[in-house]
């Protein structure tokens, strides 16, 4: 069974997300997200509208999700590669070259985001929105 790995906060999902997710699960058997928690989040200055708890359920409820996990910080992508027995690392071309060293790991695939769509620009519309 080949084992695949993402990572991200995974807050207000939109067409973006759902793409990563099935693009990543085409790349194997099994996909396994590690979501940011709250207080990770909080470390790097992020807020999230919905709780880890609130992200946790929502990508649990999607077909190409096999398992969720917490990422509490940088530093456990080696581990999880490792514990989890992954044999690719699935990110958003807009991380490039940052996560390189798992090669020593696994397989390193870096996904052309979904044009046009972000969390930020849907925080950012949903303010004009509101303001409007």
């Amino acid at each position: 069974m080949k084992k695949v790995i993402t990572y991200g906060t995974f807050d207000l999902l939109h067409m973006g997300h759902i793409n990563l997710l099935r693009r990543a699960k085409e790349f194997g058997d099994y996909l396994i997200v590690a979501i940011s928690t709250d207080e990770f989040n909080a470390l790097k200055d992020k807020e999230a509208y919905y709780t880890f708890e609130q992200r946790k359920s929502i990508l649990e409820a999607i077909r190409y999700v096999d398992e969720v996990i917490p990422e509490n910080s940088w530093d456990q992508k080696v581990e999880d590669v490792q514990k989890h027995d992954i044999d690719i690392f699935v990110m958003g071309d807009d991380w490039k070259g940052k996560f390189d060293s798992l090669q020593d790991f696994c397989e390193v695939v870096y996904l052309p985001r979904t044009v046009g769509i972000s969390t930020t620009k849907t925080k950012t519309d949903l303010k004009r929105t509101n303001n409007g």
